[in-house]
């Protein structure tokens, strides 16, 4: 289901010189549509990709810490600037949802244990689990679309091992079946990326720009490792400078 069709972002005239404002990827972004059930951002550390999954869940009233819009703990200090700059656009908003934000995880964690206890999750502690698979037990078992829901995810392959990658891929697909999820994800997975029909915007290169999957980096890079990995890291490790020239 397509429920956030498009997001403006309204930036301040003049636009201050500082952090998020001077972020390459936003110089001359007006908006940026969803046309597919799910969505991915690409792009090196730095890019913005994370600063804007960040300001969409803000703005979409999910905790800028991470969670369900009824979630209420601290655990990071989150900037809420651009958040406050962005105009969604909706087909049908959003009855529920999930921001997941992997860096303050388990400060959720704690917070959910204390309100749910153990037995959402196979009667176990999330914090007895390993760290993919407490990422994937929260999946299955907090992100089951019974209403029209808007999920965000910031790398949530953080701690999935490649077979917890395509675990999660198959959670994807059934979400995005269920006709009720609409799912937007900043990953530097080629696993994840190669999500069927969904799209991609990569964030290098000083703008936001549609690719498809083979011209995705991270498909590309791993790729060229996979075909000679033999000759990739003698290159690497030859190199005065470091893997973007690869």
């Amino acid at each position: 289901m397509l429920l956030l069709r498009e997001v403006r972002f309204q930036f301040p005239d003049p636009r201050p010189n500082r952090y998020p404002w001077n972020l390459a990827a936003l110089a001359h972004l007006d908006s940026l549509a969803f046309p597919t059930p799910v969505t991915f951002f690409i792009g090196d550390n730095g890019s913005g990709k994370s600063t804007v999954i960040e300001s969409l869940a803000q703005a979409a009233g999910f905790n800028p810490e991470g969670g369900s819009r009824h979630a209420r703990y601290d655990a990071v200090h989150t900037d809420v600037h651009l958040a406050q700059g962005l105009h969604l656009i909706w087909n049908l908003k959003a009855m529920s949802g999930f921001f997941f934000r992997a860096e303050s995880f388990f400060a959720y964690v704690n917070y959910l244990e204390d309100i749910d206890g153990f037995d959402p999750y196979g009667g176990r502690s999330l914090h007895q689990q390993s760290h993919g698979e407490s990422f994937l037990s929260l999946f299955r078992n907090r992100l089951n679309p019974h209403q029209p829901s808007l999920y965000l995810f910031d790398e949530p392959e953080s701690a999935l091992s490649p077979t917890g990658q395509l675990a999660f891929l198959r959670l994807l697909k059934e979400w995005s079946d269920s006709g009720l999820a609409q799912a937007i994800i900043a990953t530097h997975s080629p696993f994840l990326l190669a999500f069927p029909g969904a799209t991609i915007y990569s964030f290098d290169d000083g703008a936001i720009t549609a690719v498809n999957y083979m011209e995705s980096k991270p498909y590309q890079l791993t790729r060229t490792f996979l075909e000679a990995p033999d000759v990739f890291l003698r290159e690497l490790f030859r190199a005065e400078d470091h893997v973007d020239e690869f």
